[in-house]
């Protein structure tokens, strides 16, 4: 088996306008010029996809958006189609954020059909999932788990999904923006789950071609023993993300 090509995908949120994107992306391609063994993903807002796209033109970083609709055009007021992402620039798209879902009403339905959108136009989708402190406490994160990537997933089959370049990002809702971070052997014994849960569903291929990415307040003194972990591939990276400097860092793990 060839070994994974670790991402290290940078969710910039609601943050940075036009200019302050532009001026980001720009020191990141100069921070890491010399990363060749890893990808490296940034997602402004939608406002800033087509002049950050100019920027990162023919560098080593890709674009991807933040969300996308469902729909391909119509009457659906600030929403956004994937073939819009992609003539925007986008390569990649997350779908299914816990902040999507808690704030917007984002259900593993409306997940399921974002991904499709995803796939018809080629984009990668990097669908997120994770347990809220509730849901671990009461020891219930691989039943929520589990629903989260068969709804998210289902009716798809494993040749599309392994065309489509599928990446998981593991994010648990108590790790996101919290300063807390899973122990690394709580993110290995869940990003596991999550590949023999794709085995089980899909089967071997996809199982092992897919990135499965952790999310939840990773930096640079954190990341290294994290990719240590042998079911870890990459990082969702928020907060630390928005800093050029301290992002690189983390793709220097």
């Amino acid at each position: 088996m060839e070994k994974r090509r670790p991402l290290i995908a940078g969710n910039w949120k609601m943050f940075k306008t036009c200019s302050e994107a532009m001026d980001t992306a720009a020191s990141l391609i100069k921070l890491t010029k010399d990363v060749a063994e890893t990808d490296i993903m940034i997602a402004p807002a939608f406002t800033a996809l087509w002049p950050v796209a100019e920027i990162v033109k023919e560098s080593n970083v890709s674009l991807g958006a933040q969300n996308l609709f469902y729909e391909k055009e119509g009457a659906y007021t600030g929403e956004i189609s994937s073939s819009m992402l992609v003539s925007a620039g986008c390569r990649y798209v997350i779908i299914g954020h816990s902040e999507r879902r808690q704030f917007f009403g984002e259900t593993d339905e409306t997940v399921n059909k974002k991904i499709k959108a995803a796939l018809k136009d080629n984009l990668a989708p990097v669908l997120c999932i994770g347990e809220t402190e509730e849901e671990r406490k009461s020891k219930n994160t691989f039943i929520v788990l589990d629903k989260q990537v068969k709804k998210g997933l289902e009716s798809f089959f494993s040749d599309e999904l392994l065309s489509s370049c599928l990446v998981v990002a593991y994010e648990p809702v108590w790790a996101i923006g919290t300063g807390k971070t899973a122990t690394k052997n709580q993110v290995q014994e869940v990003h596991l789950y999550i590949r023999s849960m794709l085995e089980k569903e899909f089967g071997s291929a996809l199982a092992e071609s897919t990135r499965i990415l952790y999310g939840g307040s990773v930096k640079p003194n954190n990341i290294l023993e994290l990719m240590e972990m042998p079911d870890v591939d990459g990082a969702l990276v928020g907060g630390a993300s928005l800093d050029a400097e301290t992002f690189s860092q983390i793709v220097h793990y």
